[in-house]
């Protein structure tokens, strides 16, 4: 699969270049800023992109716009955000342009490293990755209608939901059977008022839902 890394810190760069190289990713450029990112992404148009959040010049905001502009540009590219903190804003921005293929870690989970392949992949096979910590912050600022709305099961699938975690990943972590994975899903959509579609993906605008947007 190929990739484009962007990350300002030399040391990481190289050691996330490894990782990745290690992981079976086609690594075709590792870059400094998002400026070059964009250049790299033009040139190279790969598979799959990922960015931290904060970069050259300011070290503000200049890797989720690089990212939200990948995303207008070039909507088949997956993403994958890294960040050093929880910043809930910039996680919904991702979120909200795009309902497939799009990840928001922390920093620190690449030192799991094959937790960190295994949502890198995800992203890049069209799936969603957002970090339990981002998630777990969401949950604290949750609205009051959502514990009204939801079990305290559903709430809890909704969470794994949240995280990326596929139907079978929600059965390997709670050790239940498939069937009430199924019906607490099923349950989720109907209490948030997500009817079947062919255009939507039902699961992200539960998790929409979820950031308190929708």
């Amino acid at each position: 699969m190929r990739l484009i890394l962007a990350e300002d810190s030399v040391l990481l760069r190289a050691g996330l270049t490894k990782l990745l190289t290690d992981g079976g990713f086609d690594v075709l450029a590792a870059v400094g800023d998002g400026e070059e990112l964009l250049r790299s992404v033009a040139e190279h148009e790969p598979d799959v992109v990922v960015v931290d959040v904060r970069m050259p010049p300011t070290h503000t905001d200049e890797g989720i716009r690089a990212a939200l502009a990948i995303r207008g540009r070039y909507p088949k590219i997956a993403i994958l955000v890294l960040s050093q903190y929880v910043e809930e804003r910039y996680a919904h921005d991702l979120l909200s342009a795009a309902t497939s293929s799009v990840g928001y870690l922390l920093k620190d989970r690449v030192a799991r490293v094959r937790d960190f392949l295994d949502a890198l992949r995800r992203v890049a096979d069209g799936g969603t990755a957002l970090d339990p910590e981002v998630v777990g912050q969401l949950m604290v600022r949750r609205r009051p209608d959502f514990r009204a709305r939801l079990t305290p099961r559903e709430l809890e699938v909704l969470r794994l939901m949240a995280e990326g975690r596929s139907n079978n990943g929600i059965v390997d972590t709670l050790g239940v059977s498939h069937s009430a994975v199924e019906k607490y899903v099923s349950n989720i959509f109907a209490k948030l008022d997500l009817p079947p579609t062919d255009t939507d993906h039902r699961r992200v605008l539960a998790v929409l839902k979820y950031l308190g947007d929708r």
